[in-house]
């Protein structure tokens, strides 16, 4: 049996070598002449996965170890009898943790006070509701919408905060964007159907938006209407944006890059657990596609947390705080910088250097991954455990004055890594 894969899916030859022989290619430039004799294909979102690559070959199974859909013809696929998955909610967490860290550099940068501001979160699927939880354990209100979930569990949105089920609404999009002081996006990227999001942040939804507010795009490049961005942020109706999924990309716009307070090469999944997840997952579902056991397992593979450890400085401000442990573990701004450098070049050059930062990103592991001590009753506690990061105490550190008791409760973490892939038959 022959495998062709992307050679960006950590482990994937290991792993699917024990199904048959594998080709790794790049993922962008895999063809038809690559795929012709192939009988199963996995790679991430950079490989159009359509009826020109896939017309003439024996393909049977199509894998994408991205939670993504939109670059594939899945009607075509269906059509044609080939099998497909996802890795729905792969990494999720890592998106979440991405936003986590991109608020608390705008909160450090500008001063910023994150307690009791709302985030309106747009799409409360796997990444949302992570982002809703991290957000809770940083004492901010939270905002949802999300119409295809409305429909279904009229009744609001349940979810776990410090152990209890707490009952959240939904809101309208409109009721959403006039109150919220931070507008994140979590929706797939959609042309129609009753819900379609392809320039769904347009000048009407910022003309809507709360003057002022902070634009976070860690989606899809096309749900957001890139001039219409522009003109919001010129205009001062968005005051920071962090954009990690640019229209067009990997030829990404300088110009919004110049007026970003951040912004990143597509990367906000990027995690070393999240990518590993993705391969697994795909990995399961070949595997029950082709009716064989998985013998195949990443568990004493991954590497070990860069920063596996961390003593969390002595002080009552618990934003900054979380801001230094964070930034220890994962820093947004060593994204932001090279890309930055890279809206200087020419086109052919941004692309380039685009994908180039994607497909050399380093190991970058989740939060989980990491231990942080503090010092007994110190009032950080509560939102690191909620953001994710396993505490402990340790009473040689110097106490603090604040007492846990007063920090605004957090949301239950679950574990980063699934086990499911979204599949279809």
């Amino acid at each position: 049996m022959k495998i062709v894969a992307a050679r960006n899916m950590p482990f994937v030859e290991a792993a699917f070598s024990t199904l048959g022989e594998v080709t790794l290619l790049e993922g962008r430039q895999i063809g038809p002449a690559d795929v012709r004799d192939a009988d199963l294909l996995v790679t991430r979102s950079t490989t159009q996965i359509n009826r020109a690559l896939l017309e003439n070959s024996r393909v049977r199974f199509y894998g994408t170890a991205t939670i993504g859909t939109d670059h594939m013809d899945t009607a075509w696929l269906d059509s044609r009898g080939i099998r497909w998955c996802s890795a729905a909610g792969c990494n999720a967490n890592s998106v979440s943790e991405y936003v986590t860290a991109a608020l608390l550099e705008l909160g450090a940068r500008h001063g910023l006070s994150l307690a009791g501001k709302t985030l309106g979160i747009i799409g409360v699927g796997n990444v949302g509701r992570r982002v809703a939880g991290k957000a809770a354990a940083l004492g901010m209100q939270v905002a949802l919408n999300d119409p295809p979930r409305a429909r279904g569990e009229v009744s609001g949105f349940r979810c776990q905060v410090s152990g209890e089920e707490v009952w959240m609404p939904w809101e309208t999009l409109p009721g959403v964007l006039e109150q919220a002081d931070v507008v994140t996006l979590h929706v797939p990227l959609t042309a129609d159907g009753p819900d379609p999001t392809h320039h769904l942040a347009d000048d009407a939804f910022f003309a809507r938006l709360k003057a002022g507010a902070v634009f976070i795009n860690a989606a899809r490049g096309a749900v957001v209407d890139t001039p219409a961005l522009l003109r919001a942020l010129e205009s001062g109706r968005v005051s920071h944006a962090v954009i990690d999924c640019w229209e067009g990309e990997p030829d990404f716009s300088p110009a919004l890059m110049e007026h970003c307070a951040l912004g990143t090469p597509h990367i906000a999944g990027y995690s070393y657990d999240g990518k590993v997840n993705g391969t697994v997952m795909v990995y399961a579902e070949a595997c029950r596609f082709l009716g064989v056991e998985p013998t195949w397992s990443p568990d004493a593979l991954v590497p070990p947390a860069a920063v596996p450890e961390i003593e969390a400085q002595a002080g009552d401000d618990v934003q900054a705080v979380c801001r230094d442990v964070v930034k220890q573990v994962y820093s947004i701004e060593a994204d932001d910088r090279p890309l930055r450098e890279a809206a200087a070049m020419d086109a052919s050059g941004r692309r380039d250097r685009f994908d180039a930062l994607r497909r050399g990103y380093p190991v970058r592991r989740e939060f989980p991954a990491t231990r942080v001590s503090l010092t007994p009753g110190h009032p950080a506690g509560k939102p690191l455990t909620g953001l994710g990061f396993r505490v402990f105490s340790s009473p040689h550190l110097p106490s603090c004055s604040t007492p846990l008791e007063s920090l605004h409760t957090h949301t239950k973490v679950e574990p980063s890594l699934g086990r499911g892939a979204r599949r279809h038959v």
